[in-house]
């Protein structure tokens, strides 16, 4: 009697309260309301500023106080009839990317998936399948490919289970590729220009080429540890940018750079004890001005560099604070000049504004 009168009760709420889930709910950053804070510090003139964190769903704000109200209220009184509901979070981000649309894709190794923060729709995805009866084990690099014909494809690394998986862009498996040559990939780059995809095969100690259909061209590397200018040991994340691949040669503790062709341009970075110093980089990003943005997750920081591999600043140390990181891992650019660091074991996203300047 009182089970039945429990789910009438919750029955009479979602009745009474269903407006609210009609209502668009609004995407925002500043949820510990510290953005502003800026890098560095006055009196040098301010370069990076904090916007905010993306964590999850409590990103996402209905734009009416009274319909959030009627909200909390719904949702305290359903988690006392069924049972206690936890919101959804990211557990440990590794990777993202943003889409035309401003649309946030991140991969989280704990979760096993990739979620969506889409702003414009106002709500959160959780992406968890890569083929028909087949979960995700251990996404790590991902990129968007906007068509022509506006459709939208989504690919995502997923390292256990050894390849390149393809989405449509509400999430649908629609095939893989790279299985029968991949190691252990995680790192994934595209060229707008000319299709190719580039992997970073950590396991294998080389980068892979494929075709836009998914067909291996070349290898970038020997197969096999090496610290030479066209070896790698254990690489791990890419992005291309300008024309030229960057790559995160993590165990030789530098950033490599290479024409599209896997022609050798330049490398920097060394291993030490110092800011500056890349004992063990994980993510790398540019920006529109050739700032080149490598996460050291060894000492828990983000290191801008110039285009010749010079430090500028860093930004960061232990912690959970803001500016703060805690084993750091992607790090990642949209056309609005924000970049975005995964926070792994803080669970979020960090954004920051690039102000400009020389």
């Amino acid at each position: 009697m009182i089970m039945n009168f429990r789910y009438w009760l919750v029955a009479l709420l979602c009745l009474v309260f269903s407006g609210c889930a009609s209502t668009p709910a609004v995407l925002k950053y500043d949820l510990d309301e510290m953005a502003g804070v800026v890098w560095p510090a006055s009196p040098e003139v301010a370069r990076y500023q904090y916007v905010g964190q993306l964590t999850g769903e409590e990103n996402f704000i209905h734009s009416s106080d009274d319909v959030s109200i009627g909200r909390k209220v719904f949702e305290w009184v359903v988690g006392i009839m069924v049972g206690d509901e936890r919101p959804t979070v990211l557990q440990r981000p590794q990777s993202g990317t943003v889409d035309r649309d401003g649309r946030v894709y991140v991969t989280d190794v704990s979760r096993a998936a990739l979620y969506v923060f889409d702003g414009q729709n106002g709500r959160l995805d959780v992406w968890e399948m890569a083929g028909e009866a087949l979960r995700f084990k251990t996404p790590i690099g991902v990129v968007v490919i906007d068509k022509i014909d506006g459709e939208r494809e989504i690919l995502v690394v997923d390292a256990d289970l050894k390849r390149v998986v393809r989405l449509d862009q509400q999430g649908k498996p629609l095939g893989h590729f790279g299985s029968d040559v991949l190691n252990r990939p995680t790192g994934l780059a595209r060229d707008p220009q000319s299709g190719q995809l580039y992997v970073a095969d950590t396991h294998g100690h080389d980068i892979k080429v494929f075709s836009a259909d998914g067909l291996l061209l070349k290898t970038i590397g020997v197969g096999a540890r090496g610290e030479g200018d066209g070896q790698f040991n254990s690489p791990t994340h890419l992005t291309f940018a300008a024309g030229q691949l960057y790559v995160t040669d993590t165990l030789n503790s530098r950033v490599k750079i290479f024409t599209a062709e896997g022609e050798f341009v330049r490398a920097f970075g060394r291993r030490g004890l110092f800011v500056g110093d890349l004992p063990r980089p994980k993510g790398v990003a540019v920006d529109k001005d050739g700032n080149i943005y490598v996460v050291e997750s060894y000492y828990d920081h983000l290191l801008v560099f110039n285009g010749e591999g010079n430090l500028l600043l860093p930004i960061g140390g232990s912690g959970s604070g803001v500016g703060q990181f805690y084993l750091p891992a992607g790090v990642w650019t949209d056309h609005h000049d924000r970049i975005y660091v995964a926070d792994s074991f803080n669970g979020r996203i960090v954004i920051l504004q690039y102000l400009g300047g020389a």
